[in-house]
């Protein structure tokens, strides 16, 4: 058995390759092989978000405070509030993050096949953001 202690993991800042605003990452758990599961809980303050991506084994969303958006390619911009479960399916292209003028916090869980969870593809732009903006 093993417990991680609440404080005991450095909160990291989301970097700018990856995520459009302030983002903050704090570790919750990392499993060694075989296991290959790892969650973090991110919070995103208002109009913060990732950039597109996917995960080869997909990953789950447990909305926890705020409100959020989220989108997978060719859908609409979803809203997502605490306890809502968002799955993205493995290799499906999708974003999310915080709303316009509220933060958002989230624990995202995602396996690693053959050592990689995520492949980060470009930014999120504006208008993909908010459809009602002009840019």
């Amino acid at each position: 058995m093993e417990i991680k202690r609440s404080g005991t993991q450095a909160s990291k800042k989301g970097p700018a390759d990856w995520f459009t605003g302030t983002v903050r990452i704090d570790p919750l758990f990392q499993t060694t092989p075989p296991a290959r599961v790892g969650g973090s809980s991110v919070t995103f303050e208002p109009g913060a978000r990732t950039a597109w991506h996917t995960h080869p084994l997909g990953q789950t969303l447990i909305v926890t405070a705020g409100c959020g958006r989220a989108q997978r390619e060719g859908g609409p911009v979803e809203e997502i509030r605490p306890g809502d479960v968002v799955w993205f399916p493995p290799g499906e292209k999708h974003w999310h993050g915080a709303a316009p003028t509220t933060a958002m916090t989230h624990i995202a869980i995602a396996e690693a096949l053959e050592g990689k969870v995520v492949d980060w593809l470009e930014k999120v732009s504006d208008r993909e953001y908010d459809p009602g903006v002009k840019e």
